[in-house]
């Protein structure tokens, strides 16, 4: 009889919420049940860790901030790492995204009939607690935290549950370093950012269903976009994972969020940032939110072309933050505490500068036409060529834009753009280390073609000269396969650009 009621009390144990004396908060850990897997009928898990500050109760509510973790991933169970937003007056719920942690099924990648409403399930889940602050029955006051695919599941709840419900209750969002377009992020122009699928996989490729796993696999093995059914399933797959299926649904959030996109990112570069911003949010949304592009994120080195950028964010500072973390502490007191932080800021576009300066725009339309000469560039092989463009001093900011008649001399020619700085082309590097593709399927005899460079904000100095630099291989789209090294030619070219002033 003793050893039952040890063992009940073993139990009661593991159920009852753990107090952090540390953090002054209870800690409580569960799961909810959620959308089973396709062609199954048992629920899927869900888990948490929620955290309850000291102060917090039925007669003082406060609001609550969801949190989640990257790709390959798992929960905070630490209540360590979130003093800063429990001393703040909020509560957090951290969680395991589905197939990640503790949590059961299967990884869609942000697909809004699976991870969507997942988190729809917590939001569920937090409308029933007595202690979170309600606007009304079920409906919390939240805001939502994370960066890469802790950013994703933040789009993926909110526009889920507009879908669903015609409105989200999320109340603000802080998303750092994530994308619009999830296939054009991996592969634009369906030619694969191998290095970075790579570690992708490697972190995360056996949660992924079985026939997208090996199309992945082939997908990263070629360079390049699948054909027939491999294709087919990763264009399947992929079609519903980001705001930009929502918006081509006619959907926009209208809430305020705090963007935080790396600059020298390349995986999700600057450009999925911009596009956020500009698409997925209402115009009295974009009104209340704040852009932050800074030095970091998912970086490599670019080495082939050779690339720079500063490590750093110096539009937090310059918004009065050390950090995008306590920036996003104080939007999160404005926007749910109706605090007043000082912040400002509002509708702009704050973008930290190759060097490492803030430069502030509230408009990044092109506003400058550069025109090209004929360039001829190698495909597979060679060296890049850098085509001066314009003098220093001068300041680009935002998406340029290259427009011009392509001619390829074998098919499956491909090429890779950026904006480089230097005092002549030598010694002239990519901006921020980012570069873009133009991919030709077949054979082109001057098919007009539009294609968006890497987004950047750099300065120019006097003495040194803005290029454009067309390189026949780089390193993030290492294992391109074309037939043939070839030769591409672009006439009656136009580069576009933002200049700011």
């Amino acid at each position: 009889m003793r050893r039952v009621l040890a063992l009940l009390g073993v139990v009661a144990l593991l159920l009852s919420p753990v107090v952090s004396a540390e953090a002054s908060s209870t800690v409580t850990n569960g799961c909810v049940a959620s959308v089973p897997e396709p062609g199954t009928t048992t629920p899927v898990r869900i888990c948490y860790s929620l955290f309850k500050p000291a102060s917090a109760s039925a007669g003082h509510t406060v609001p609550l901030i969801f949190h989640s973790h990257g790709w390959g991933g798992s929960r905070t169970t630490d209540p360590a790492a979130f003093k800063a937003w429990l001393d703040a007056g909020f509560g957090v719920l951290s969680f395991d995204q589905r197939s990640f942690g503790q949590s059961t099924g299967v990884a869609h990648v942000m697909n809004p009939d699976y991870e969507g409403r997942d988190v729809v399930k917590l939001v569920d889940l937090v409308g029933g607690l007595d202690w979170v602050t309600k606007q009304r029955p079920g409906d919390p006051l939240i805001g939502a935290i994370g960066g890469s695919y802790g950013g994703g599941y933040q789009f993926a709840g909110a526009f889920t549950e507009l879908r669903d419900r015609g409105r989200t209750r999320f109340d603000a969002l802080a998303p750092e370093i994530t994308w619009w377009d999830l296939k054009q992020s991996l592969a634009p122009q369906e030619a694969a950012r191998t290095m970075w699928l790579s570690i992708l996989f490697a972190g995360g490729g056996t949660h992924l269903p079985p026939a997208v796993s090996a199309a992945f696999v082939a997908l990263i093995a070629t360079g390049t976009w699948p054909v027939g059914k491999a294709g087919r399933d990763l264009d399947a797959f992929f079609a519903h994972n980001g705001p930009a299926w929502h918006v081509q649904q006619g959907r926009k959030l209208d809430l305020p969020v705090l963007f935080g996109q790396g600059i020298s990112d390349n995986l999700f570069n600057l450009n999925q940032g911009l596009t956020n911003f500009d698409r997925a949010l209402t115009a009295r949304a974009r009104a209340k939110s704040i852009f932050v592009g800074y030095n970091g994120g998912h970086t490599l080195p670019s080495v082939v072309p050779p690339g720079y950028a500063t490590a750093g964010d110096p539009c937090s500072i310059g918004l009065g933050s050390p950090t995008f973390s306590s920036l996003s502490i104080r939007f999160m007191q404005l926007q749910l505490l109706h605090m007043s932080t000082g912040l400002t800021g509002f509708g702009t576009y704050h973008l930290s500068t190759a060097d490492g300066r803030c430069l502030t725009q509230r408009n990044l339309t092109p506003n400058k036409r550069y025109p090209l000469g004929k360039i001829v560039a190698p495909t597979g092989v060679g060296l890049p060529v850098n085509l001066p463009i314009a003098k220093g001093p001068i300041t680009i900011a935002g998406t340029p834009t290259l427009s011009a008649d392509v001619y390829t001399v074998i098919p499956r020619s491909a090429a890779y753009f950026a904006l480089s700085v230097g005092k002549n082309p030598l010694t002239a590097k990519v901006v921020q280390n980012n570069t873009m593709p133009l991919r030709e399927k077949y054979t082109a005899r001057g098919v007009r073609r539009t294609i968006e460079l890497p987004a950047i904000a750099v300065d120019v100095p006097a003495g040194q000269n803005l290029y454009l630099t067309v390189a026949p291989i780089a390193d993030m789209y290492a294992g391109q396969r074309g037939p043939l090294p070839g030769v591409m030619m672009l006439k009656n070219g136009t580069l576009s650009v933002h200049l700011a002033r």
